[in-house]
């Protein structure tokens, strides 16, 4: 039998790598501005840092499904899950290693290597942790459980910024400018140590080499197909999750240009917007997961309101501490009250939130196109908000009835992080033929998309005999 409640002894630990990755992943803003000065780099050539780390969950992906075509097997099914996720800790710490001869050589290549390597082993804990998440418990909350995964991620993009520029910079009051290359070897030789750490705690924890749930469906599904690429709502699921990364990451990056070149900010004063944005995506994931902690009615009527608003006090003391002006932000609460309404609406169906959210992201990027001043920047930032949760409902659906594929369609989802740079370009061209603000058509073009997956999953799912709106699934499943 399926679990029936949330296995939280298994899932905490789990957890812990997801808040590295979000760490890692906005420390790297941090590094750029380092590693442009330290290696007299071009704007161009300091990108290149996002690049290699990006590109590195497609190549690790390919390797995963490579190692499986050439053994004749799933590494994965073969190793464990468990096993799994501790190797791809310790390929991140491996990476980590690099640190410290690429500062002492000053070394820009060896620094990308140890940063492309760090993310080569994030690779395959997302092939594994992903899945992993929404399998420690009932089907119908599984989306839910990889929205509180996202929304500790999300911490980690909040706080991980702050310590790494703490140890290269100083306190916020620290007179410090200077940076130096050399300062970056010990914050990530010590994140190396906790990487093994971790995988050492993992080891021994009581996460199963493979879930129950995972090993059931294999027994239950007689007319296996012989790959997951056999499966249309991954192959439509692969799409989504190359345009939902993709409109998460060029609404972001567009978003300083818009600010400075059309409402006259300076550089320095739009930090605190991109950090809302970022903590848009924590707010959103708050909320989406109270689901997973009870299931009791009122206690979730009571949850969906509390955490969203404790997300956003993280947020509003993260730029206290940062000595932000807070004023401006105040105001967002009444936004925050529209995603609690979709959320309600939803009822936890993953296909029926992701048509919602879409819906509200068209609408939130037809208001930043049409307005002018703070509205169009609050428009923009809301998107945060409706990208929140599309994640684990697109994950939820596309690894629906894959059964002892499960772990390689997760790999595949996890290569179409990529759209995240080529969805990015793509609004950057169509900027520069048109304006920054009319750029955002291309995030109404996959939100619309993301809106079609959502209707069209609904009609596969269900000729495969699966329904997410009850707790068992039938014809096989997680």
């Amino acid at each position: 039998m399926t679990p029936q409640k949330t296995n939280w002894g298994q899932f905490i630990p789990l957890i812990t790598v997801f808040f590295f990755w979000g760490f890692v992943a906005a420390s790297n803003d941090i590094l750029i501005p380092v590693f442009k000065e330290a290696f007299d780099l071009s704007q161009l050539q300091s990108q290149l840092v996002s690049l290699a780390f990006y590109i590195a969950y497609t190549v690790g992906s390919l390797i995963y499904l490579l190692i499986s075509y050439l053994t004749k097997g799933d590494l994965i099914n073969r190793i464990g899950y468990k096993n799994a996720l501790a190797l791809g800790l310790g390929i991140s710490a491996l990476g980590t290693l690099l640190f410290y001869p690429a500062a002492n050589l000053k070394s820009f290549p060896l620094m990308l290597s140890g940063l492309f390597i760090v993310a080569l082993g994030f690779s395959l804990q997302q092939t594994v942790a992903n899945p992993l998440a929404i399998a420690l418990g009932p089907v119908k909350t599984g989306s839910q459980r990889l929205t509180l995964a996202g929304g500790i991620n999300n911490l980690g993009t909040t706080i991980g910024p702050l310590i790494v520029s703490f140890a290269i910079f100083g306190s916020a009051s620290s007179t410090n400018t200077h940076m130096s290359i050399e300062s970056v070897k010990i914050p990530y030789l010590i994140l190396g140590a906790v990487f093994l750490l971790v995988a050492i705690f993992l080891k021994f924890s009581s996460i199963p080499d493979k879930p129950a749930a995972i090993v059931e469906s294999d027994e239950e599904a007689s007319s296996s197909r012989s790959s997951a690429l056999k499966y249309p709502q991954l192959i439509l699921g692969m799409i989504a999750i190359f345009v939902y990364v993709g409109v998460e990451v060029s609404t972001a990056s567009n978003l300083p240009a818009y600010m400075e070149k059309n409402l006259g900010f300076l550089t320095k004063d739009v930090a605190p917007y991109i950090s809302l944005y970022w903590a848009s995506l924590m707010i959103g994931r708050w909320t989406g997961a109270v689901e997973a902690f009870t299931d009791n009615m009122n206690w979730q009527k009571i949850l969906r309101f509390i955490a969203p608003y404790l997300a956003f006090g993280v947020f509003l003391l993260v730029n206290a501490i940062a000595k932000h002006d807070l004023t401006p932000f105040y105001i967002y609460g009444l936004i925050i009250l529209v995603l609690i309404g979709a959320d309600m609406a939803s009822k936890g169906n993953p296909a029926r939130m992701l048509l919602l959210f879409s819906a509200l992201g068209i609408i939130a990027l037809a208001i930043g196109m049409t307005t002018d001043g703070m509205i169009s920047v609050y428009a923009f930032t809301s998107v945060g908000l409706f990208c929140s949760t599309l994640w684990p409902c697109i994950f939820t659906l596309a690894v629906s009835g894959l059964g002892k594929h499960t772990s390689q369609g997760s790999s595949f989802l996890i290569m179409m992080i990529m759209g995240g740079g080529f969805i990015s370009l793509l609004q950057g061209y169509v900027a520069d033929v048109t304006t920054i603000q009319a750029s955002y058509v291309v995030g109404v073009a996959c939100f619309a998309y993301l809106a079609f997956y959502a209707w069209r999953v609904t009609q596969i799912l269900k000729t495969q005999g699966i329904d997410l709106d009850k707790e068992k699934v039938s014809g096989g499943g997680h």
